[in-house]
């Protein structure tokens, strides 16, 4: 049981970070698809930073450094989607689907690249974190706590405050409302709705490095982060766009992730003999029945993946 709630708690932490990241995204009026690929850069910006590391880095400073880094690339490649949507008025579904494929394929190209240059009979797409991972991780009476989950649960309260307490939340998701009342009113349309992608992108590149030092201890780039930047985007939806219900959303998905990593050691589980691979798909099974018997009642933004044009009323 104690495992099954540790597994729960860093996936609902993976959904968290990035659902809120998708949900900064479109408060602002921008539908950002590109989750999946936000999230493997924001991978391989962590994972590189715990393989160059020096070994005497102390666990603190790997922390902080890994999640600089992770957040930092994040950023920076969502900036593909802000000035494709925002600045070119490019069709953001169509963007963030070529930010998916593109991230994918960047970052494998990448690390077989760098793993082939240090040793030519190497050409796989992975890198190990082993030493560095342990600076993450702290055991308390056989639970492995893990540092990302308190950035989480921090991430959630600072994403509440943000969005509903300051002047810039309010006028964020105003922009995401009706874009030309909130031009009208002196705010920067354009500059709010880069804000919110940064946002997303930095939030995104986090999630991805909690993602793929949840259980292992190296990452192989090909598989990317299956699926869970869509399984992001469905959690976002399910809680409609609220911090707060994105969190007991994510909590729901982890734990249906979690069980595919612990179900043999539940005897009523292991009776049924059902192969891995259904446990795997059940999160997005999940997903796929709770948005059918949702999406109906689902309010979205009225503006997002719309385009803003200053001279239109």
């Amino acid at each position: 049981m104690l495992l099954l709630i540790q597994y729960t708690l860093i996936f609902a932490s993976v959904l968290l970070l990035v659902a809120l990241g998708g949900c900064f995204s479109e408060r602002s009026g921008v539908i950002n698809i590109g989750l999946e690929g936000i999230m493997v850069m924001g991978a391989l910006g962590g994972a590189l930073t715990m393989k160059f590391l020096p070994a005497d880095t102390p666990a603190a400073g790997i922390v902080l450094l890994v999640t600089l880094c992770s957040m930092l690339l994040g950023m920076v490649y969502s900036l593909l989607l802000a000035v494709a949507a925002i600045h070119f008025k490019a069709d953001q579904t169509l963007v963030g689907t070529a930010m998916n494929m593109l991230g994918l394929a960047a970052a494998t190209v990448f690390v077989k690249a760098m793993n082939t240059a240090a040793d030519s009979s190497n050409v796989s797409s992975i890198i190990q974190y082993i030493e560095p991972k342990k600076a993450l991780l702290v055991n308390i009476g056989g639970f492995e706590y893990n540092w990302f989950m308190a950035m989480a649960v921090l991430a959630l309260i600072l994403s509440y405050i943000t969005l509903y307490k300051t002047r810039f939340g309010l006028r964020l998701m105003a922009c995401g409302e009706h874009p030309q009342a909130a031009d009208s009113v002196g705010i920067n349309v354009y500059k709010m709705r880069y804000a919110g992608v940064l946002i997303s992108g930095a939030l995104g590149g986090l999630g991805g490095i909690v993602y793929i030092t949840a259980g292992v201890s190296e990452w192989k780039f090909e598989n990317g982060v299956a699926g869970f930047g869509f399984l992001a985007l469905a959690v976002m939806i399910f809680g409609q766009w609220k911090p707060v219900r994105i969190a007991l959303a994510a909590l729901l998905f982890g734990l249906f992730r979690a069980l595919s990593n612990v179900y043999a050691g539940f005897d009523v589980l292991a009776s049924l003999n059902l192969p891995s691979t259904f446990y795997n798909l059940l999160p997005y099974l999940i997903s796929l029945v709770v948005l059918a018997f949702t999406s109906s009642k689902s309010r979205a933004p009225k503006a997002e993946g719309i385009p803003y044009d200053k001279g239109q009323r």
